[in-house]
């Protein structure tokens, strides 16, 4: 009953995924990132250990198809979990157990992966896709909620009731997330999730420079955090 895309922009490098669902609080257990490397999400009866299994597989030097096979063979419960990841060269694998919940997908586009279960219609999944495709050249995080917005249109997830929470991950370069935004229990969170998106959108390049160059960053009136 979750649906998410995983995205990478060639212009800027950056990484990213969103993700949506009918349980609460999914930003805390689905998406991970190291900038440089790559994105990965786990999902369907989630076990947030997987993702950033997945992701030191890349940092040893396989490829997405092979690390995602080798968290997925070592992972007594792989019946029950659903893998995706995508690197920095755009390079893309997904894994889904014979126990996850149709309808299930994993579509893979140009620098996207999108992959999702208990969703509603196979239209589902291409609809998601194409709404990234059709945005090349835009903002990474606009990419990705647009497209998560077209798989909701497009009838989204038959959990057991509307969704819930929705999250917005996006890595640059630092080790922490250039962007790391979560709707944890709301109605209507992909819509929330837009619009917390475009209140941080011109404070995001602050809060990094507030990290790294203290001394040099721009002091908001409103905050110093």
């Amino acid at each position: 009953m979750t649906f998410t895309i995983l995205g990478r922009c060639p212009e800027t490098g950056r990484l990213g995924g969103a993700v949506t669902t009918s349980d609460v609080a999914v930003g805390a257990r689905v998406l991970f990132g190291r900038a440089g490397l790559g994105v990965a999400a786990t999902q369907h009866r989630t076990d947030p250990r997987l993702g950033p299994a997945v992701l030191q597989r890349l940092q040893d030097g396989l490829v997405p198809d092979q690390a995602v096979a080798a968290v997925a063979a070592q992972t007594a419960d792989r019946g029950w979990r659903q893998l995706g990841v995508i690197d920095a060269d755009g390079r893309c694998a997904a894994y889904s157990g014979d126990r996850v919940w149709p309808l299930s997908a994993e579509l893979p586009g140009e620098d996207c992966l999108v992959i999702g279960n208990m969703l509603s219609s196979p239209a589902v999944a291409p609809a998601i896709r194409a709404a990234f495709l059709q945005r090349a050249g835009s903002d990474l995080c606009d990419r990705l909620l647009t497209a998560l917005q077209a798989g909701e249109r497009a009838g989204g997830e038959t959990g057991g009731g509307p969704l819930r929470s929705a999250a917005l991950l996006v890595v640059d370069r630092e080790s922490f997330p250039f962007v790391d935004l979560r709707i944890d229990d709301a109605p209507q969170p992909l819509r929330r999730l837009t619009g917390l998106w475009e209140t941080y959108r011109p404070l995001a390049a602050q809060f990094v420079a507030r990290a790294l160059t203290p001394d040099d960053a721009h002091r908001s009136n409103s905050t110093t955090t």
